[in-house]
């Protein structure tokens, strides 16, 4: 049984299109004002700094794009920097608000493109993103006088500044953040309201019993790449009524070992679907390699295929939840 999250409709992107235009024309006639020079102070992680409202934001991968036309703000946004693991933006529930910014780069971020594409504001996660290796962290940025934001997910061991919140927890903290930076709180509120709800549903029809050993398969041959606890698709197995079979791993993304899933005997396997790694060619490989052929998931063939960006930090988290729930929900019946 392999299933994959539903895909978005056709009339609800319509009408999530028409309410960001909406919201998108109520922004411009405030930024007339007094709010043109809004100052406020909102945390960066652990770290209090004080923001502009920004003008030309850079956003890299799909989650932070996401975060910002969730909330209405595609005038603020300049372009964005997609990495090719981020499935083409074509099939994103906001293609029409990625149609309206510019195409920076399918390489990772770094310092150069941001300075020329004159932004003032760069939106990313720490080491997905923003790294000390490849010289662009928000404290190398202040020091170019550009404005930066964490994904709060990834704050959990940001040097000097942690944070430490549960994953969808941080998917609210960013919105309610960014909606303070951009003067959208309303917003933000009204969106952090509505993702909760969804979750509670959920939650509300979860599977009654012990929870069902899951495994997610991001990528590796030789060992397995895979979500600790500190990455969206924990809460999502966790808040189905699954168990993260990796989910004491303090950690976000991480290599663990073969033999370790063997002793775990997951019952079910997240496929994390990229664009340059699709998701048969995963499934093929742990059909065909010796060590995983037996595995009880892999025997019953319950694969569940979820989106590159329902896996990170991105209001997509919320379809990649119900998805996957219902997907566990039939398998219990």
């Amino acid at each position: 049984m392999i299933t994959r999250s539903p895909s978005f409709s056709r009339p609800l992107v319509a009408s999530v299109v028409v309410g960001m235009l909406l919201l998108a024309g109520c922004g411009a006639q405030v930024e007339e004002g007094a709010a043109a020079v809004r100052k406020v102070t909102v945390k960066r992680c652990g770290q209090e700094v004080e923001y502009i409202t920004p003008r030309r934001a850079v956003v890299y991968e799909g989650g932070s794009a996401d975060k910002m036309f969730a909330l209405g703000l595609t005038q603020h946004v300049h372009g964005y920097v997609m990495p090719p693991a981020n499935p083409p933006v074509q099939e994103s529930p906001w293609a029409a608000e990625y149609a309206k910014v510019k195409f920076l780069s399918d390489d990772l971020l770094n310092r150069e493109l941001v300075v020329e594409a004159k932004a003032d504001f760069v939106l990313a996660g720490w080491r997905s993103g923003f790294s000390d290796q490849r010289g662009i962290t928000p404290a190398i940025l202040d020091g170019l006088k550009i404005q930066s934001f964490m994904h709060t997910e990834s704050c959990f061991n940001y040097p000097g500044y942690p944070e430490r919140v549960p994953p969808f927890e941080g998917l609210y903290t960013d919105l309610e953040r960014l909606g303070k930076i951009f003067g959208v709180e309303d917003r933000a509120r009204s969106l952090i309201a509505d993702y909760r709800k969804r979750v509670e549903a959920v939650q509300a029809r979860a599977p009654k019993g012990d929870p069902t050993p899951v495994f997610l398969y991001d990528s590796g041959t030789d060992k397995p790449f895979t979500a600790g606890s500190q990455v969206p698709p924990n809460d999502i197995v966790r808040l189905s009524g699954g168990r993260n079979i990796f989910g004491d791993l303090d950690a976000r993304w991480s290599e663990v070992t073969w033999e370790a899933v063997v002793q775990a005997k997951p019952e079910v396997i997240i496929i994390l679907d990229y664009g340059d790694k699709p998701a048969r060619e995963k499934i093929k490989f742990l059909k065909e390699f010796p060590t995983t052929s037996k595995l009880p998931a892999v025997v019953n063939n319950r694969f569940h295929i979820l989106d590159y960006n329902e896996g990170i930090s991105s209001p997509r988290n919320i379809d990649g939840l119900e998805g996957f729930a219902a997907y566990l929900r039939e398998l219990r019946k």
